[in-house]
């Protein structure tokens, strides 16, 4: 051997020591903090675990618990007939790619120890104690139904809407089916800044060819096609330096066709000085914000040709929202407090100044955030924080019981962010049956324990090969309609597909 190509060997294996004294942890973290000795031991273990949610945080749990245990036994329960949670119902029909983790968690409902239950509603159907009794671990996934309320006066007049029922309506989520949002006015006011406000904004405003590519419900669609609003205003209580949305979603607002943006030139003050001190992300982000804000003010030629407009406003909090005069019971104006900011950062806190100013407007959307509600009385719930009090996943004070997605943190981040999540009560539970705590000695029924029980009640769940069929439909009906698919709105509708 030449004493070049010697050189060339020592150099390879320091760079591979390099490596392995730098990124072994790292890898280990990837693969769910389990090293190969702990992953061997895990596979040694046997369990019956049920995840009561199937959404990302539900999808995740399982993913994870299957490919680190290989003798444990993962069940889904999930309320509707459908799977997938807000990757269906909740990621906008205008993001596709988003949409492709359905693949994945796919891949995991059809693994030999994971099996899917639609249809079953947790808390009704079933109790979590009897879920306790037929399984060594439960874990609840089912995410956050529940809307935050602005607690204002006339937040419950016709065209008041939560961003989740709107985009539950959009999206298909059959208990919006029947939802019918007032779309003729010309200005529609969303309360919040963050990227579900703005894919609200963006669905108002797209224009119909670019929708009807999507899976968005035909009866949507036909809603927004006749709509009269040209207008959005996307109001926040803080400053430029706190919006909440990404970078992504801006960008898509910003390049939307036939629509200008519309910025308060005085909003702006400080901010290109006060960027010299952010950190990258948001650095770039307030930096669009900023151009975008600046060419709004400008004389361009899509600003002048645009028939519709878009526009954030910042330092404003709703203070009542103010009926029609001719129609008391919709809604006409909102009442704006004017805000000042105590402090930097995302720490900064607004402050109303005693100064309110009225905006007139058709259509109200609060998009201020989700919560998760208490789903049985025997499960610990934090009524102020609106998530299962937990130490990593673990429920506290309920031995067995685990929690992952926005029931265990709270509605924040991202898909991604669920996913991490999800992977980590996954692995309190893998290190719970490692170490003993969680006893699996005793062999438990799992769902042959639990249907019976679900068909005593009438109860008849649907399994993965049964959304299947749904999903072959959805598919058919939308190829007819040049769309991805054309989901089914009715529950009924569903299982009937189903069951054929």
């Amino acid at each position: 051997m030449s004493s070049s190509r010697r050189v060339v060997l020592r150099k390879a294996e320091a760079l591979r020591s390099l490596w392995a004294h730098t990124y072994g942890k790292r890898t280990t973290a990837l693969n769910g903090g389990l090293d190969v000795s702990a992953r061997r031991a895990s596979s040694a273990a046997s369990g019956k675990v049920c995840v009561v949610g199937g959404g990302p945080a539900g999808f995740y749990t399982a993913q994870h618990l299957v490919k680190a245990c290989q003798d444990v036994q993962v069940d889904i329960y999930e309320q509707l007939p459908v799977p997938f949670g807000l990757v269906r119902f909740g990621v906008a029909p205008d993001h596709p790619e988003v949409k492709n983790v359905i693949s994945t968690f796919t891949q995991t409902a059809r693994h030999p120890r994971c099996s899917f239950y639609g249809n079953v509603n947790v808390g009704k159907d079933v109790s979590v104690e009897e879920l306790k009794e037929a399984y060594h671990a439960v874990v609840l996934s089912y995410g956050a139904e529940g809307n935050r309320s602005m607690g204002v006066p006339g937040e419950d007049l016709d065209g008041v809407y939560p961003a989740k029922d709107f985009v539950g309506w959009y999206n298909g989520l059959p208990s919006n089916r029947a939802l019918n949002p007032g779309l003729n006015c010309e200005t529609a006011v969303i309360l919040g800044q963050g990227n579900v406000a703005l894919d609200v904004a963006r669905i108002l405003l797209s224009p119909v060819d670019m929708l009807k590519k999507t899976d968005i419900t035909q009866r949507s669609l036909d809603a927004l096609a006749e709509s009269k609003v040209r207008r959005v205003l996307i109001v926040g209580r803080r400053g430029p330096l706190q919006i909440a949305c990404t970078i992504k979603e801006l960008r898509e607002m910003v390049n939307l066709p036939d629509t200008k943006s519309e910025m308060v030139a005085s909003e702006f003050e400080g901010i290109a000085e006060a960027l010299k001190e952010v950190q990258r992300p948001r650095k770039r982000l307030t930096e669009l914000l900023l151009k975008t804000a600046l060419e709004a003010l400008g004389e361009k030629e899509r600003q002048r040709r645009a028939s519709r407009s878009w526009g954030l406003r910042f330092f404003r909090s709703p203070v009542e929202i103010l009926p029609d005069t001719d129609h008391a019971s919709r809604v006409a104006s909102i009442r704006l407090a004017v805000n000042r900011l105590e402090g930097k950062g995302d720490g900064a806190l607004a402050v109303t100044t005693g100064e309110v100013e009225t905006v007139d407007c058709g259509l109200v959307i609060s998009s201020i955030g989700y919560k998760s509600l208490p789903i049985d009385p025997t499960v610990p719930f934090d009524p102020h924080k609106a998530i299962v009090p937990n130490t990593l996943g673990r429920v506290k004070q309920a031995a067995g019981l685990y929690c992952s997605g926005w029931l265990k943190t709270g509605p924040t981040g991202v898909i991604a962010t669920t996913m991490n999540n999800s992977f980590d009560t996954a692995h309190s539970v893998i290190e719970d049956i490692n170490s003993g705590h969680l006893d699996v000695s005793t062999a438990k029924p799992g769902s042959q324990g639990v249907c019976p029980l679900l068909d005593k009640r009438g109860v008849k769940p649907v399994t993965f090969s049964d959304w299947e069929k749904i999903n072959k439909e959805e598919t058919r009906r939308g190829e007819a309609e040049g769309k991805p698919r054309e989901k089914l709105l009715d529950v009924e509708e569903m299982l009937q597909v189903a069951r054929t």
